[in-house]
């Protein structure tokens, strides 16, 4: 195979013999059937065969090839309007061709545009089977394609990685069998259900694909409970000490995942657990005090947050929490420099600071902790795999294997399905009930036509004494073309409200700068702040009533939940307004019907999960964790159910079997899971 194959095999994701055989077809073309050329159906893919009775280039009204074929019972024009001059030859008068294309009746008669096409050089039979159509990319073309996979098919191993004893109950296709009938299917299979992957033989290349990721998930939670960790007894007087300072009792749901989270620090292998909850819903203190187990037993903590104003935001709470209980926090965001960065470095690697907070900057080579006990993710999926395990390293002792306990946490619910799938490797817990006194926000939408309305209610809203926001458009093609938007948004809200106090806040700010505006918008000097997205999480502000985010049409379901939730965190009625443009597009209009409608996160999720997809949702693209192919997690929790069940059995009963199931499927990939 050339260079320039592999290359392009490449960019389809096949790197492997077997990664052909797995390389499933988009739909089929029905090829079984020759039709005289007086009989083809219109307006329908069709096979038939003539012999070429004139070929020629015309330039009338565009360079096109023209070919007339005929075959007794009529005549049919072949029209080629991308062609090679070499073609005119191969169509010479004459020559007998069989064409498959979609006949079109004209005024000049019936005709195909761009046929498939090939020469006979003697009787050929019709296909057995439909035709598969695969996905491919520039440079292969369609037979090419099917030649390099049916080797692959013959040169195979497609016999059964599963015992009996695993398919029987489940009464599954065996995997040869799924795997030709859907490379070629006979002529009468039914279309839709293999088009739409609901055939017995695709239910089964899903479940084989869904047990897949589920051993190999489960070996990557069973690799982590050999592995060493300190063990963290509750020792509570810290906790105590907290809890009786807050102005607040934490909920019934937070002491329940506190619990949670206790028992599994005190076990002498690592935690590795997500905490969920809807934005507000408290997961910070149950961190905070899962960090003071780490701290009364000897051990330091790290907490990671991917953007600097959500560092400043843990910095701020956690100071003030741990301040009065004598314990010191060090920042570490990437804007701080000089002196103060080396001696909280300082600090941090001689054990002096019992908690650093920070962004990626924490896994800087030149971060160093005395005895890293408990690592703190927070918007884990904004991380990569590899910044994730950089971090989890900061902690592991040389020679010995022990690693820090991780705790991970997410203000975007995870639907179950995706929990049960992309997280089987982890322990999972959930905040599913809001603090008291927390007012939801009420949501309204405001076409572009209204903004003057909503300009009112700011200035009506602000001289009341409540604070707003307001968010300019995202616009992800250009980080300047945003920052562009957001000064001229800035200067605008300047003329049209002289009398109140605007300050902007940008990704691009200096971090002394960003602090320093958001510092005076708590404080409440600020009135109006004009932002990008940048606010998405992490800003508390429980004197801001009011969020306006323009453009709300451009933006997923998740970041308009998150950036809602900025608001409604007093005691004061809180209303998000969404400012949108005509016209809407479908998909548009769905988001902010669903948003408007609902206030659940985890309800939201799933409509999420159904309108994106599970890789954008979990931003699984940059986290380590293999995409699915085949299986649908919306419609197939069926099979996840089953090959979950089944992984179980497997790896109790029979390693070899889900040892090979695993090289068939994700070859070495699967070392990617044990991050």
């Amino acid at each position: 195979m050339s260079k320039a194959t592999l290359a392009r095999l490449a960019k389809l994701g096949i790197a492997s013999k077997f990664d052909l055989v797995l390389h499933l077809p988009l739909r089929y073309d029905d090829e079984t059937h020759l039709y005289p050329i007086a009989a083809a159906p219109p307006g329908k893919p069709a096979l038939v065969e003539g012999e070429v009775v004139e070929c020629d280039i015309k330039y009338r009204p565009r360079r096109q090839l023209v070919c007339h074929m005929q075959d007794g019972s009529g005549v049919l024009t072949l029209r080629f309007f991308n062609f090679y001059t070499s073609q005119v030859k191969q169509l010479a008068p004459g020559t007998r061709v069989r064409a498959f294309g979609e006949v079109r009746h004209g005024f000049f008669g019936s005709e195909m545009v761009h046929p498939r096409y090939r020469v006979l050089r003697a009787d050929a039979p019709v296909s057995e089977s439909l035709t598969p159509v695969y996905p491919t990319t520039s440079g292969l073309g369609q037979d090419a394609l099917r030649s390099l996979i049916g080797r692959a098919l013959a040169d195979s191993d497609l016999s059964d990685t599963l015992p009996p004893a695993v398919l029987a109950p489940l009464k599954l296709t065996g995997f040869r069998e799924a795997v030709l009938y859907l490379h070629h299917p006979p002529p009468d299979a039914p279309r839709p259900a293999l088009e739409e992957r609901q055939h017995p033989a695709w239910r089964r290349v899903k479940f084989d694909e869904l047990l897949a990721q589920q051993l190999s998930m489960r070996l990557s939670h069973r690799r982590r409970r050999s592995a060493g960790a300190p063990a963290l007894a509750s020792r509570g007087t810290l906790a105590r000490r907290l809890m009786e300072r807050l102005p607040f009792k934490l909920t019934r749901a937070q002491r329940k995942v506190l619990a949670e989270i206790q028992r599994d620090l005190a076990q002498p292998y690592p935690m590795q657990r997500l905490l969920q909850g809807d934005v507000g819903s408290g997961k910070t203190v149950v961190a905070a005090l899962a960090a003071l187990q780490c701290i009364e037993n000897g051990y330091q903590v790290a907490v990671m947050a991917p953007t600097e104003i959500l560092v400043e935001q843990h910095y701020r709470k956690l100071a003030a929490w741990f301040g009065d209980l004598g314990l010191e926090v060090a920042w570490l965001a990437g804007g701080l420099r000089g002196k103060p960065r080396r001696q909280a470095l300082e600090r941090v690697a001689k054990g002096e600071a019992p908690i650093a907070v920070g962004t990626h900057a924490l896994f800087q080579e030149e971060v160093r902790f005395h005895n890293l006990g408990l690592a703190v993710i927070d918007e884990q999926h904004r991380f990569g795999v590899h910044q994730r395990l950089a971090l989890r390293m900061k902690g592991t002792r040389p020679n010995q294997g022990a690693q820090p306990h991780q705790l991970m946490m997410s203000a975007t619910p995870i639907p179950r399905t995706l929990a049960m799938s992309y997280y089987a490797d982890l322990d999972v817990s959930v905040i599913d009930e809001m603090p008291p006194g927390r007012t939801p926000v009420a949501t309204r939408l405001f076409s572009e036509s209204r903004r003057d309305e909503v300009i009112r209610g700011i200035r009506d809203a602000c001289m009341a004494g409540s604070q707003a926001y307001w968010v300019c458009p995202l616009i992800e093609e250009s980080d300047a073309l945003q920052l562009k938007t957001a000064l001229e948004t800035f200067q605008g809200m300047q003329k049209t409200f002289p009398e109140l106090k605007v300050g902007l806040v940008h990704g691009r700010l200096k971090s002394d700068d960003k602090a320093r505006v958001m510092q005076a918008f708590q404080d409440g000097a600020i009135r109006l702040l004009v932002a990008t997205t940048v606010i998405e999480v992490g800003v508390d502000v429980p004197s801001a009533t009011l969020m306006v985010i323009e453009h709300a049409e451009r933006m997923g379901l998740s970041q308009l939940h998150q950036l809602r939730g900025r608001v409604g965190r007093g005691a004061g009625e809180s209303t998000c307004i969404l400012l949108y443009q005509n016209p809407l597009t479908p998909t548009a209009r769905e988001r902010l019907k669903i948003i408007f409608e609902n206030h659940d996160g985890f309800e939201i999720a799933r409509h999420d999960l159904r309108l994106r997809g599970p890789g954008e949702l979990l931003g699984a693209r940059q986290s380590g964790v293999p995409l699915l192919r085949f299986a649908d997690l919306s419609i197939d929790l069926d099979l996840l159910e089953t090959a979950r069940a089944a992984a179980e059995g497997l790896l109790r009963d029979d390693m070899d079997a889900a040892r090979a199931h695993l090289a068939r499927w994700l070859g070495e990939r699967h070392e990617l899971l044990k991050v």
